[in-house]
């Protein structure tokens, strides 16, 4: 697996190596010490991945920018159908890229996925039909410490590659206040 940087230093991208023919493709998608020693030969910090999730979404759908305080979650984000605009915004106030964002197109194609580190606010655009999103978290899930910024903030100014005029939101998205 190839680890490449990002104009964030600690948002990183993972290639893994497709071996494929034609009955098909395999690839490794995990493994915690390939990801542990990445990160650390950054001088990172390097998390035990504890929660997978799994979301579907049709095309026009955009979830987020959401993030936990008390139990910052870093992902690590892959797409297994379909296609997405991936993006980290970093929130951290007394970081030297407070409020920068990075953004990737991560599909099944393509195969890349996305290490957000805790800290970092998360959100994804569908540009495909639909998208399987799969992310592994470094925190358990806290409901009660969830919050979520405009996906259009002024102050992030995200390029957001939206195919019509307004995204599919959720009301609690849609509902967002900046900090």
């Amino acid at each position: 697996m190839k680890c490449i940087e990002t104009e964030l230093a600690e948002v990183l991208i993972f290639e893994p190596k497709v071996f494929g023919d034609e009955r098909g493709f395999f690839m490794e998608t995990f493994r915690q010490a390939y990801f542990t020693e990445c990160l650390l030969s950054r001088g990172f910090e390097a998390p035990a991945l504890v929660q997978d999730n799994y979301s579907r979404s049709q095309q026009h759908v955009l979830r987020g920018l959401h993030y936990q305080l008390r139990h910052p979650q870093g992902k690590l984000v892959r797409v297994c159908a379909g296609s997405i605009f991936d993006v980290a915004v970093d929130i951290r106030p007394q970081s030297a890229t407070y409020g920068k964002w990075v953004g990737r197109i991560l599909s099944a194609d393509n195969h890349l996925q996305m290490w957000i580190p805790p800290g970092f606010a998360h959100g994804f655009y569908v540009l495909s039909e639909y998208a399987d999103v799969l992310y592994r978290c470094s925190d358990y899930y806290a409901p009660n410490d969830e919050y979520v910024l405009p996906w259009n903030s002024v102050q992030f100014a995200i390029d957001w590659p939206l195919l019509n005029e307004t995204p599919i939101l959720s009301a609690r998205d849609a509902n967002a206040v900046s900090a």
